[in-house]
């Protein structure tokens, strides 16, 4: 069955991940090979809370036009909100993403936008939900006596040091963040970043 592929002007960038050290990722490896990827970035998590030093160069690598290229969807976010925060901040940077085995993640076709877009969607009604109740859960605790509540990560005195840094040119994301102690994700969704000009591609 055909679909609308539409167009870009970039590169394909494969990345992939493996959870032990005894599990091989030549699969993901060929299969992202295949694709035509010009670069491939590979994690290999070795503990509960996942390192991806491969994971912030692939960030920091990605260029407007781009696509990023997976094995499959579970390669890439934690979970549905993170998969779901993950493909929306990179498609706000106009980077595509494509899952080779599970085609319900295919940004680079009208059709598997719209897919997405129902999941997110989902995931969105899920999240108000959750709030919900956690508004009540903290309104009750209110009543007993308790507060309640998560200090955000990034306070503003955070957002205005990592939007220096990256306006200097001197940094690159994975140094920023690493500065800030969070995700180059985070910084993402925290500052003002310029595409990249055609002539400085």
């Amino acid at each position: 069955m055909g679909c609308d592929r539409l167009p870009s002007t970039g590169h394909k960038i494969g990345y992939a991940r493996v959870s032990t050290t005894d599990q091989d990722p030549q699969l993901q490896l060929d299969a992202l090979g295949l694709e035509g990827c010009l670069k491939i970035y590979t994690d290999t998590a070795t503990g509960t809370k996942a390192d991806r030093p491969q994971w912030n160069l692939c960030l920091t690598d990605l260029r407007p036009g781009d696509t990023l290229v997976i094995w499959k969807i579970d390669r890439l976010g934690r979970n549905l909100r993170d998969l779901i925060d993950i493909v929306t901040t990179l498609d706000e940077r106009d980077v595509g993403v494509q899952s080779l085995t599970n085609g319900i993640v295919d940004t680079t076709t009208a059709g598997g936008k719209l897919v997405f877009g129902m999941f997110a969607l989902m995931a969105e009604y899920e999240a108000a939900l959750i709030r919900e109740r956690t508004k009540a859960g903290l309104i009750a605790a209110r009543f007993r006596g308790r507060k309640g509540g998560r200090t955000p990560k990034m306070t503003p005195e955070l957002t205005s040091k990592a939007q220096r840094m990256y306006d200097s040119r001197q940094f690159t994301m994975a140094e920023i963040a690493h500065s800030c102690d969070v995700t180059p994700m985070t910084i993402y969704r925290h500052i003002h970043t310029t595409a990249a000009k055609p002539e400085d591609a």
